[in-house]
């Protein structure tokens, strides 16, 4: 009996159990010849020293151990693989009466597994609300299509009166267009850097600072920040459904009864390009006093009293125009922004599932190679 640090062993079983060096198998007691190092793979891909085989008896000895130690090697350069595709570093395995014990990779598995369950209902839930978006964009386009009548109309009284604001005064008012809504690109901060870029230019060229009132809660909170000192007044609950007439002239009365000095406003709003695309652009409307000085203003027949009404009326067109395009450009966004987070959760779901694949068949290979190199040990 010999004592070898983990208990007793007996001489019969010592002779069984002979280490392999680090350069190459051990020849076995009852004789064979030694395996070439080129069937090793080299220094670094070989069987780790300490590794136990065990003689065996028969007339295909070199054989079996030559499919032994490509098993093994095999198994060296797909672990790392492994390891490398699941991120997990994995630390020396011990070994232990001949054998090589490394963590199996099950969790990671399961990990894998979560993430993509979690992906596919990502996907179900963009792709849901995408057709929501597009069953709503037909009724978004149609509304725009009536509204334009009334954007044009203010602009073309104001290109033919040749209408311009006092020279002497530069307050002006700035009105930007949003909603409470998100999930839709980046459109609510488009209409913010318009507003922030024609601030620092009105900075920029010697002017009053402007006043700022904002439609809707997403660019609230970007001007809040940007701007905290220029706003002075804000509405919430804004596209939740198409904007109407009655909204406009909501809004477009409350901002007349705060008194609000202004000698121009300028509204930010989002411009419908196409179905594919919008854009961030600036309307203006002018007040009483510069209907009144147009050049042309009096070629029209209107009653004393009126300019006021129509001036106020003009505001209202145009607040209630921009709302429906920038309802319209939101919704499109929406629906685009659903369609690419789609794209995308599918290209996910892919990558994650070849990754399973990988990591399951290497699980796999290791578990069999386990099983062929404790066989050969016996």
């Amino acid at each position: 009996m010999q004592y070898n640090g983990g208990g007793y062993q007996s001489e019969a079983a010592t002779a069984r159990t002979r280490r392999v060096p680090a350069g190459g198998l051990s020849r076995p007691a009852g004789g064979g010849a030694r395996s070439p190092p080129a069937a090793r793979g080299g220094g670094g891909g070989g069987v780790a020293a300490g590794r136990c085989l065990g003689p065996r008896r028969g007339p295909n000895n070199d054989d079996h151990r030559s499919i032994v130690i490509l098993a093994m090697n095999f198994r060296a350069a797909s672990r790392p693989a492994l390891a490398t595709a699941l991120g997990v570093r994995c630390a020396a395995a011990p070994t232990l009466a001949g054998f090589h014990v490394s963590a199996a990779p099950q969790a990671s598995l399961r990990e894998l597994e979560a993430r993509v369950k979690s992906v596919k209902n990502i996907e179900k839930i963009t792709k849901s609300m995408k057709m929501i978006a597009a069953t709503r964009l037909g009724r978004a386009q149609r509304a725009m299509d009536s509204a334009v009548a009334f954007g044009d109309a203010s602009e073309e009284l104001f290109k033919q009166a040749e209408v311009e604001a006092p020279k002497d005064s530069e307050r002006e008012l700035f009105v930007v267009v949003s909603s409470d809504r998100g999930l839709c690109g980046g459109i609510h901060s488009s209409v913010s850097k318009k507003t922030r870029a024609a601030v620092a230019e009105l900075a920029k060229a010697g002017g009053e600072q402007p006043s700022i009132i904002v439609l809707g809660e997403k660019a609230k909170g970007q001007l809040s920040r940007a701007l905290p000192n220029n706003l002075v007044l804000s509405f919430n609950q804004i596209g939740k459904g198409v904007p109407t007439y009655e909204d406009a002239l909501a809004i477009s009365t409350t901002i007349l009864k705060h008194n609000i000095p202004f000698d121009k406003v300028n509204i930010v709003y989002n411009k419908y390009v196409s179905s594919l695309s919008f854009e961030s652009a600036i309307t203006t409307v002018h007040t009483e006093e510069a209907l009144l000085n147009a050049p042309k203003f009096g070629a029209y027949e209107i009653e004393e009293g009126i300019s006021r009404d129509l001036a106020e009326f003009s505001l209202t067109n145009s607040i209630f125009y921009t709302l429906v395009e920038g309802h319209a450009s939101e919704i499109n966004s929406r629906r685009n922004a659903m369609d690419n987070a789609s794209k995308n959760a599918g290209d996910m779901i892919t990558d994650l599932n070849l990754l399973y694949n990988r990591g399951r068949q290497a699980a796999i290979t290791g578990e069999l190679i386990d099983i062929i190199t404790g066989a050969s040990s016996l």
